[in-house]
């Protein structure tokens, strides 16, 4: 029996190391269990955007009328492997009791309480990190190519709840330098302020690593398969037949949270969304902060010497292979906008952790005394990444977390199964 002194962290995305260098900061003994797969984690290949905007949640009724038109077979970004139906299916059915008026009204709320939180604590982590520059806030850009679209967007985005950013038609100046460098019309946009970017998410990950290591954190390669309660203490089993018996465990694994949690008896509806990108050579691209093209569902964000494309929302199973209509269709974006990447251009698929009800899941397990979990964060994760690693050290170090986590708790959808039980009854 392998021993874990201290607090295992299982997860490598950015979520995980947040956590984990938050805990270690707190003076716990933390070992970091990165599975280091064959792809990177989702965290690294997003769009950088720090969505503090995004309180309207994706489970809504607004979200559910609009799906059809946003198949990617309808030239869309919403796209299902049929392949995987098995996976996806009863995850879709749960998103859609969860896309209720009521249910809308609970999620903006519950996202609020986070999202107001996040630009003050990245502000706070990259500070600690001595890398203040890590944090861009120049807001970002939205535009529409037709004039009926950016009537229609613009009006969107000015009803909708944005918390604590701020929206307001694109100036003069800013769609000049936009129509600099594409060639399809814009027609309209929007500009944000109060919104930001990670410089690169690849070296947010690394110097995150490198203070978690530099203040004595253990990093450790390998995969946990399999969590186990022994005398109401939880044993991890890992892919080389090894067990540890850490003091305490954090799950913070993306989509693979969702099969370890199963083990233990947690309802954990977590789905891989998938999304894909394409970066190369910015030569061809101005010094702009991200650029969303709403029309087509695709940012452009801009990190250093390279121009990164992102976009697709693909529902299947983690491992499946990545389609390759999805970089084709991302090509076919960039030709029309009259969009050049330098150099090699390289293509990334990866996989965001998403819930039925598009909230994290955050909180302490009733299963066992030494279980706390930290996933599904959707296309959040790199925006609430900074205050999840502070949310947990406090839940973990017995004090107040600054922010309600009730509505995270994953036993939200337990009570969800048991009620239809009851009525089924």
């Amino acid at each position: 029996m392998g021993q874990a002194a201290g607090t295992l962290v299982i997860g490598g995305g950015v979520v995980g190391k947040a956590c984990a260098l938050a805990l270690r900061r707190a003076g716990e003994t933390v070992l970091a269990l990165d599975p280091q797969g064959p792809s990177r984690p989702a965290s690294y290949g997003n769009a950088g955007h720090i969505a503090v905007e995004q309180v309207e949640p994706l489970a809504s009724p607004a979200a559910l009328t609009s799906a059809f038109g946003r198949l990617f077979p309808l030239g869309g970004p919403l796209d299902f492997r049929l392949a995987d139906i098995a996976a996806w299916g009863p995850w879709a059915a749960r998103f859609v009791q969860a896309s209720t008026p009521a249910g809308a009204a609970h999620g903006r709320q519950a996202l609020k309480s986070l999202l107001q939180e996040a630009l003050p604590a990245w502000r706070r982590l990259t500070a600690s990190l001595d890398r203040p520059d890590l944090l861009v806030e120049r807001g970002h850009l939205v535009v529409w190519e037709s004039p009926e679209t950016a009537r229609a967007g613009l009006e969107a985005w000015r009803v909708a709840d944005i918390g604590q950013a701020r929206v307001s038609p694109l100036s003069d100046p800013l769609a000049r330098q936009v129509r600099q460098w594409i060639a399809a019309p814009v027609a309209g946009g929007a500009q944000f302020e109060n919104t930001g970017q990670v410089r690169d998410p690849a070296l947010v990950l690394g110097l995150l690593d490198d203070a978690f290591t530099a203040l004595g954190g253990q990093r450790r390669t390998g995969r946990a398969v399999q969590l186990s309660v022994v005398g109401r203490r939880i044993e991890v089993l890992l892919e080389d037949g090894q067990r540890l018996t850490p003091e305490r465990v954090l799950v913070a694994g993306g989509v693979g949270s969702g099969a370890l949690l199963r083990d233990l008896g947690h309802v954990a509806p977590v789905i891989a969304e998938r999304g894909y990108h394409l970066e190369g050579g910015a030569d061809h691209w101005g010094d702009l902060p991200p650029v969303v093209f709403e029309d087509r569902s695709l940012i452009l964000t801009r990190f250093g010497d390279r121009l990164r494309a992102a976009s697709f929302v693909e529902f299947g199973r983690e491992s499946s292979p990545p389609d390759p209509r999805k970089w084709a269709r991302l090509r076919r974006h960039l030709a029309e906008l009259g969009v050049r990447m330098e150099g090699p251009v390289a293509e990334w698929m990866g996989a965001r952790p998403t819930l039925p009800d598009y909230l994290p899941a955050i909180g302490a397990s009733r299963r066992a005394d030494n279980l706390y979990y930290a996933f599904g964060h959707q296309h959040l994760g790199l925006t609430l990444a900074a205050v999840t690693g502070e949310l947990v050290a406090a839940l973990m170090g017995g004090a107040t977390p600054a922010v309600d986590l009730t509505p995270f708790d994953l036993d939200r959808f337990a009570r969800g199964r048991d009620l239809r039980k009851r009525n089924a009854a």
